[in-house]
């Protein structure tokens, strides 16, 4: 676990050609994101959950890769981890709308399967949001 979320920070932090954005994914476990899209295909976030008290706040990292990248919409698929609440592997598939001419702002669609080590199965997370990025 501890691996993945040194891989996640070193990529957030990398150098590169990219943008940095911020997210907020409404669900019954909800969290706030940040990410840079690299290459306009690969999306490092790490997620913060929100509405919980910081003791049991959860941290989420997670790699996505844009398998479609049209100028309104990008359909993902990644994988990544959790800690604290619900630990486990996690892998988010979804979409980003962005139906206004300026491309900054926009909305999401998530489904996550988190597999957790205790569980016999996966919990099935699905959120709604906004995105921002910054160009």
């Amino acid at each position: 676990m501890r691996k993945i979320l040194i891989v996640a920070l070193c990529a957030l932090v990398t150098p590169s050609i990219a943008q940095f954005g911020v997210s907020f994914h409404q669900s019954n476990m909800p969290f706030l994101g940040f990410n840079y899209e690299i290459a306009d295909r690969f999306l490092p976030e790490i997620r913060l959950g929100t509405d919980t008290f910081l003791d049991d706040m959860s941290v989420e990292a997670v790699a996505t890769y844009q398998f479609i990248d049209k100028e309104d919409v990008e359909v993902y698929a990644g994988l990544g981890g959790r800690a604290n609440r619900a630990a486990g592997l996690v892998a988010p598939v979804g979409v980003h709308l962005f139906p206004f001419s300026a491309k900054k702002f926009g909305f999401h669609i998530e489904l996550t399967p988190i597999f957790m080590e205790d569980a016999d199965s996966p919990l099935i997370r699905g959120s709604w949001g906004i995105r921002y990025r910054f160009k």
